[in-house]
């Protein structure tokens, strides 16, 4: 995305800064395995989240401390910006000239994201041919963020004894960590879907082969689902965060009947709304790259584990919904410290995605023509 070199051979670590946790691995190869140098996760306190300086405070103590305790070698990191930061859109263009398409991406930035094209750090990737009406264009898909935040950002890694060597947005980095399935030449036509459920937004990407098509943000995620259960059951929405989190905890059985279907009920209404919203990306796809349909979509994400928003979208789309396994098959013996309530652990697909960026997967933006 935002790319500096790195000099290193070894894998850099992967940093996903989310709203609700910090997730740091490490990658390496052996023998054409891809194994485990280290990994942690910290999850930010509750007090701090809604403070600027507190929260990025308590994210340079918590880098430093699970550098220090976990293995991890050198500092070399690539890291995310979080989807309220990174700006994401698509557009059409008649063009296929470089300079016409960087000259409208400018335009689209500061006409949409109300963003100064000269100062803006400013990504673009061609996803490909886009039908409208019997018309073919170019479906351009951007990437803007303000450039002093970048800045700041870079600044508190280095703050934490890191060495930034790239920035990667979050749809990117979930793409590729799933790439090195999608490598055989039988799979180069395969329309993948990948659901990422988060704390503010979900992000939907849908790729062909090994080249991303289409993303989407959708600002419907954990935060609307804790508030109308804090609303519903008269509570804080700390409290329903900590009740969904039991709800969508396979050991946890100490819920009641009555509490356990009061909090599917309060979200039912947000759910079905953001199952109708991911619906009309897979409806925006079909009529634009007329591909073919998706036979499943796979969830990633701190809230991937809701079984009640997968059966709504199971309903809504009429295809299978699958929880990502991104460490399936990776040897864990290393990553002692790393929280394993959810065996799937899909809340780690960014990070992996990071991690490997820059090395033997395929880059995604590249073979999307990502302009600097």
């Amino acid at each position: 995305m935002f790319g500096l070199k790195n000099t290193r051979k070894a894998g850099p670590i992967g940093l996903n800064i989310s709203s609700s946790s910090i997730r740091m691995i490490q990658l390496t190869h052996n023998g054409g395995a891809i194994d485990i140098v280290a990994a942690d996760e910290t999850h930010f306190d509750p007090t701090v989240i809604d403070d600027p300086q507190q929260r990025k405070d308590f994210t340079i103590a918590a880098i430093k401390k699970m550098f220090a305790r976990s293995g991890f070698i050198g500092t070399d990191v690539v890291s995310s910006l979080s989807n309220d930061i990174l700006k994401v859109k698509s557009f059409r263009l008649d063009s296929i000239d470089d300079e016409q398409i960087e000259n409208s991406v400018r335009q689209e930035v500061e006409e949409c994201f109300s963003l100064d094209a000269d100062s803006a750090e400013i990504r673009y990737m061609v996803a490909g041919n886009a039908y409208q009406g019997d018309e073919i264009k170019n479906e351009v898909i951007i990437f803007a963020a303000d450039s002093q935040i970048v800045k700041e950002h870079l600044s508190m890694l280095e703050k934490a004894a890191l060495t930034p060597v790239s920035v990667d947005s979050i749809p990117c980095a979930l793409f590729r960590s799933f790439q090195k399935a999608l490598r055989r030449q039988e799979d180069s036509d395969l329309v993948s879907v990948f659901v990422d459920v988060g704390n503010n937004f979900t992000t939907v990407i849908i790729g062909k082969g090994q080249q991303i098509t289409f993303i989407k943000q959708i600002p419907i995620a954990g935060k609307q689902l804790n508030a109308k259960v804090a609303a519903d059951l008269d509570m804080t929405t700390q409290e329903a965060a900590v009740l969904r989190s039991r709800l969508r905890s396979n050991a946890d059985d100490t819920l009641d009947p009555d509490t356990r279907q009061a909090v599917i009920d309060a979200m039912r209404d947000v759910i079905e709304e953001l199952a109708k919203e991911v619906s009309l990306c897979f409806q925006y796809y079909a009529v634009t790259f007329r591909g073919e349909r998706p036979e499943q979509a796979i969830f990633t994400g701190d809230q991937a584990y809701e079984s009640t928003l997968l059966n709504a979208l199971k309903r809504h789309l009429g295809i299978e919904m699958k929880v990502a396994e991104p460490l399936r098959g990776f040897d864990l013996s290393k990553a002692k410290l790393i929280s394993r309530e959810h065996p799937a652990m899909s809340e780690w697909a960014v990070a992996v995605g990071l991690s490997i960026k820059g090395w033997d997967v395929p880059d995604d933006e590249s073979r999307n023509h990502e302009r600097d």
